[in-house]
């Protein structure tokens, strides 16, 4: 059956007032199948997002959607209470089903939810300019500051261990020893490095253990095409795609920050005397992150800013490689050592970090 036919039905399935007027695929997504639909509302049109959710990636759908239904709540009654003119364009705003559940199953158990669609906005995929590193890390920290007046209970570890390093390292270790693919004799370079920094893989873990750190609500994949940014001011507005918001640490959104924004290289770049971490963009990601954020971070946070890029591209250069030597499972790979290619890249800029880590330093204590 095609796709038209299942967003068809979606449409059918949630609170929306007026006549449909079409549905088209929407957006340049991978896991999730994106729609755009628009209605006619007392003759003016109006568009929303429909979003069929991969439950081969997020296997546990439901508790997911409470969290997102939870988190966007909070966030638009943090935003009404402040006298925000437009709440609707500064938080994803859930439509509710007809059952007046956050999300429908259509007729073969698919799960769909709804959004709003925000005008006037739009989304990047590469950060070009500090201004633009600045208004994502300002909506980052912005949507933090939203997320941390959430009440009730925790909210739900959809992925446990999304970002406990100390457990990356120990899978890696693993893969050495099982070598299912042959390759563990291929990397003793890359092995050395990271065997190396071990120390690093549980500094922040262990701050959260003797609670100089607190836990927070974290969106965990902060790259700029997760950010609206308004046509008319350049500003971030909105946080999008919060499938991983779950309990975690602040430095985890921001130390992804900078491993994603601060290098001009691809994240499988080949040559790697093109990957440094450029400091006007790191400068840019602490004055837009604490214009925002500052406020509730506490000093220890504020200390690791700059740590945690490292750590945060060291994880994820050490997810990289047990992929490789597990015969490349989990990441799609488009050539042979694509993974490679990925983990020696990651290890480039934690190089390139380390290098200027008390430059990066510096910047943090003379913005705060």
């Amino acid at each position: 059956m095609s796709a038209k036919p299942h967003i068809e039905e979606a449409v059918s399935l949630f609170r929306i007032p007026g006549a449909h007027l079409e549905s088209r695929p929407y957006g340049s997504g991978h896991i999730n199948d994106t729609f755009v639909a628009a209605f006619s509302h007392a003759g003016t049109r109006v568009r929303y997002i429909f979003q069929r959710v991969n439950e081969t990636i997020f296997r546990q759908p439901e508790a997911l959607m409470e969290n997102i239904s939870r988190v966007t709540s909070a966030a638009r009654s943090r935003l009404e209470e402040t006298g925000v003119v437009d709440p609707t364009r500064r938080t994803l705003s859930l439509v509710l089903a007809l059952d007046g559940k956050p999300f429908a199953r259509d007729g073969e158990g698919r799960l769909w939810r709804c959004y709003l669609f925000i005008e006037g906005a739009r989304t990047y995929d590469i950060i070009k300019s500090p201004q633009q590193a600045y208004a994502a890390a300002r909506a980052f920290g912005n949507f933090q500051g939203l997320a941390a007046g959430l009440g009730g209970p925790r909210l739900h570890e959809t992925i446990p261990n999304f970002h406990n390093t100390p457990a990356r390292f120990l899978r890696l270790k693993q893969a050495f020893e099982a070598d299912v693919a042959g390759r563990a004799g291929e990397v003793p370079v890359e092995r050395d490095f990271i065997a190396a920094r071990e120390g690093d893989t549980g500094v922040l873990l262990d701050l959260l253990a003797r609670g100089e750190i607190p836990e927070r609500i974290t969106h965990n994949d902060t790259k700029l095409n997760n950010v609206m940014i308004d046509d008319a001011s350049g500003e971030g507005i909105c946080v999008i795609d919060l499938d991983t918001v779950m309990p975690g640490l602040a430095l985890y959104d921001f130390g992804d920050l900078v491993r994603t924004a601060t290098s001009p290289a691809a994240e499988d770049e080949t040559d790697l005397s093109l990957v440094r971490m450029q400091m006007p963009m790191f400068e840019a990601l602490v004055r837009g992150y604490l214009s925002s954020a500052g406020g509730f971070l506490n000093e220890a946070e504020i200390a690791h800013l700059a740590f945690s890029g490292k750590v945060i591209a060291l994880e994820i250069g050490i997810r990289f490689l047990t992929d490789y030597l597990e015969g490349d499972v989990y990441f799609k790979t488009k050539r042979p050592g694509h993974n490679l290619d990925r983990c020696r890249t990651q290890l480039a800029l934690v190089r390139s970090i380390e290098e200027q880590m008390e430059t990066m330093n510096q910047v943090v204590a003379t913005t705060k």
